[in-house]
């Protein structure tokens, strides 16, 4: 039988891999939604996804015989951590009626400085001066992708701002919670809560999908449980601190998608900024491994 904890060596490399990883698979997951919310309500949409996620999670647990989720002493945490989670996405899709894919992506990525902040005062994380100008510089190149002189509506995008504080407690949560319960056990708690939130919605919003609606419903679920698995596995192999830049990755992904399926075009503004946040990503990489080189070294 597996134990829940996993307990990996440090390997922040790895972990930066399936965090990117991960990152990928959203911005498909966001670029799905945003089609499927110019027809169905954002509850429907996540209750399909969730109970997509529930299945899957559900049934690798039992085939790997993973402890049952209600005996977790962090059941409290993963209560809130959904809870955090649930408010987030729903004000992030429900914003992205309004708001283009690169916009919506653009802000929303204020949430790994928020995961900066929150790794030093709650997981009592050492950041160090190049994470700090990783997050920073990353940081800079969504303001410059943004191109503040063109502000969107301000209430879309104070509920993406919203959804990237929800998602920066979740993310530190996720890091507390990984140190001993399993990535399934994690993906199955979050998704049940939010099938339970959504069903009770669904009553008074349920539109019957067609056939390519029920095509695009299934494979989001299939999507965000490939996504979610990934990164929850990042954080086990390195503080939310380092990952927290690798989340502006997926800024490159959601430009790609928004240009293939609505033809948004970039303009210069965005793809300089861009630039700058793939180079503060590069420059994180960069110096782990040298850190981990060095580590090694002094302990060989």
């Amino acid at each position: 039988m597996l134990s829940p904890s996993h307990d990996h060596a440090p390997s922040p490399l790895v972990g930066i891999a399936l965090a990117c990883s991960g990152y990928s698979l959203f911005a498909i997951q966001d670029a799905v939604v945003k089609w499927l919310v110019a027809d169905y309500a954002v509850p429907q949409i996540l209750f399909m996804r969730s109970i997509m996620i529930v299945i899957v999670a559900g049934i690798m647990v039992r085939r790997l015989r993973h402890p049952s989720i209600l005996k977790s002493p962090h059941r409290k945490s993963l209560l809130l951590r959904a809870g955090l989670m649930l408010a987030a996405w729903m004000a992030y899709y429900s914003a992205a009626r309004d708001l283009g894919l690169a916009e919506i992506t653009t802000m929303y990525f204020s949430a790994p400085i928020m995961v900066v902040m929150l790794s030093i005062l709650v997981l009592k994380e050492n950041v160090g001066p190049m994470r700090w100008l990783a997050c920073i510089g990353g940081f800079a190149g969504v303001v410059l992708a943004a191109n503040p002189a063109e502000a969107p509506s301000l209430v879309p995008a104070g509920m993406v701002i919203f959804a990237g504080f929800c998602w920066a407690w979740s993310t530190v949560l996720v890091r507390l919670v990984s140190r001993t319960e399993s990535t399934l056990n994690q993906m199955m708690a979050t998704s049940f809560l939010f099938v339970v939130a959504c069903g009770v919605m669904l009553p008074w919003l349920w539109k019957t999908p067609d056939l390519f609606g029920w095509v695009l419903m299934i494979g989001l679920g299939f999507v965000a449980a490939a996504g979610q698995y990934l990164l929850y596995e990042g954080f086990r192999h390195a503080p939310a601190s380092t990952l927290a830049p690798m989340e502006y990755s997926g800024l490159v992904w959601a430009f790609f998608y928004g240009y293939l399926i609505w033809s948004e075009v970039p303009t210069p503004h965005v793809v300089a900024g861009a630039v700058l946040i793939v180079a503060s990503s590069l420059t994180l990489v960069w110096w782990e491994r040298r850190q981990m080189l060095l580590t090694r070294r002094l302990t060989a």
